[in-house]
């Protein structure tokens, strides 16, 4: 595959010190050494695309494939890292299959009422995320899906509808064997927010019609390529010592700019994964996501001169996705006869560039991540590329960069109130907190 991922640090130079990654490169090596020999949990993915990939790939690509023959809706039904790679995935890449939609990632009635009410007379296929099968959200919605499901297809033909996708244990493990519903396995060595190159994300990618080869071998390309623990050598480790250094300078919010709507559940999915693996002990960076140039004319002012507390990675893409020129207008007076010829592609490109320069020049250093094209394979190499930055990036701030105690926080929480017999004190605590509170 012609071209590479390139880390544009142009616009870092003059904010950070000349011998910072001389400095810092014993650290990052320690740190190297200790992710590849894998001594704390949730390193799976880490060597995932080196393995042999048939194993994974083979009841994938089956099950993709009789979805897709019998199938007008796939209905994804997660949450977190259940589905924000997957929505990323299937938004950015072109694929030709039924249509790929979520739930189960909020409570809303009213959105699970308008998702039934557009899949109930369609030939749908459900398939759960959960590696434990305990989270609230998919869980409910499971719970409103079933009977509706046996209600419009029967009891053998909804069964056969239904795809698990979950742990080797867990309560939607034990769910799923109890009513003999096909599973694919989420591995027990990786996380949540790096699962999408596991069956995760890979089936509802397949069944979009996105070559899920392509995507792996652009991930074991960037595995391949960031094997290397020196700084010169590794962008992803460089980038994960620029997020450290625009911490500790006071940088506490880092803006994920892309310049395309379809860009959007990719932000989503790098903002769980960067602030789950940070946002710890009371630190860590702020993850937010802008589209350019649309947000330049709203938080445009903020970002120019508003609190210097931002930094940019901008993702950058090389190739022209569709070649739009500007026409030449006899008698049309909005003053940009000087583009006529040009691109749209070229306008928009030329117009961030220089957003950049006015943003550093204002104090918002930035950098920019850039790929020479959207595809499968550059997909694959952008997920990897940033899971290693942020493991590095996590070691590098002091904090496990895969588990997350917050989150487990605030779902006791939630249980309690909502009258888990386990947590009945618990609950009885808060609920009279909450009564203080009216």
């Amino acid at each position: 595959m012609a071209g590479q991922l390139v880390l544009d640090e142009s616009l870092m130079q003059n904010v950070v010190p000349d011998d910072l990654f001389h400095r810092l490169q014993p650290f990052v090596s320690l740190i190297h050494q200790r992710m590849h020999e894998g001594i704390d949990d949730g390193l799976g993915w880490l060597k995932a695309p080196l393995r042999d990939q048939e194993c994974l790939l083979s009841p994938v690509l089956d099950a993709a494939s009789r979805i897709r023959q019998d199938a007008d809706v796939f209905l994804v039904v997660g949450i977190g890292g259940s589905y924000m790679g997957a929505r990323a995935a299937v938004e950015l890449l072109p694929g030709a299959g039924p249509q790929v939609l979520f739930a189960g990632y909020q409570l809303s009635s009213a959105h699970f009422d308008q998702i039934w009410k557009h899949v109930e007379e369609q030939r749908v296929f459900v398939n759960v995320v959960s590696k434990s099968g305990s989270t609230l959200e998919p869980a409910l919605i499971f719970r409103l899906l079933w009977p509706r499901l046996v209600t419009r297809f029967g009891e053998d033909e909804a069964r056969r509808r239904i795809v698990v996708t979950t742990g080797v244990t867990g309560a939607l493990r034990q769910l799923a064997e109890a009513n003999g519903f096909p599973t694919l396995p989420i591995p027990e060595d990786i996380g949540g927010r790096y699962s999408l190159l596991t069956s995760v994300g890979l089936l509802p990618m397949a069944v979009a019609g996105i070559d899920i080869k392509a995507v792996l071998q652009g991930a074991r390309a960037a595995a391949l390529n960031l094997q290397e623990p020196e700084l010169a050598a590794n962008p992803a480790y460089r980038y994960a010592v620029y997020r450290n250094v625009m911490y500790r300078q006071g940088k506490i919010v880092e803006l994920l700019v892309t310049d395309d709507p379809k860009w959007q559940s990719f932000g989503e999915w790098w903002k769980q994964l960067f602030s789950e693996s940070e946002g710890k002990d009371g630190q860590g960076l702020f993850p937010a996501t802008a589209q350019f140039t649309t947000d330049l004319h709203s938080l445009g002012q903020y970002i120019q001169q508003g609190r210097r507390v931002l930094f940019e990675t901008v993702i950058e893409v090389e190739k022209e996705p569709v070649a739009l020129s500007i026409p030449d207008m006899e008698n049309w007076s909005d003053g940009f006869d000087f583009l006529a010829g040009k691109t749209l592609h070229w306008v928009n490109r030329q117009t961030i560039k220089a957003t950049r320069l006015a943003h550093a020049d204002g104090g918002v250093p930035n950098l920019a991540v850039r790929i020479p094209a959207v595809d499968a394979f550059w997909f694959g190499q952008l997920v990897y590329f940033f899971q290693k930055a942020c493991a590095m990036s996590g070691y590098l701030a002091g904090v496990n960069p895969f588990d997350q105690p917050g989150v487990e926080a605030y779902k006791r929480y939630a249980a309690a109130v909502l009258g888990r017999p386990d947590l009945s004190d618990l609950g009885k605590e808060l609920q009279q907190r909450l009564q203080d509170l009216e």
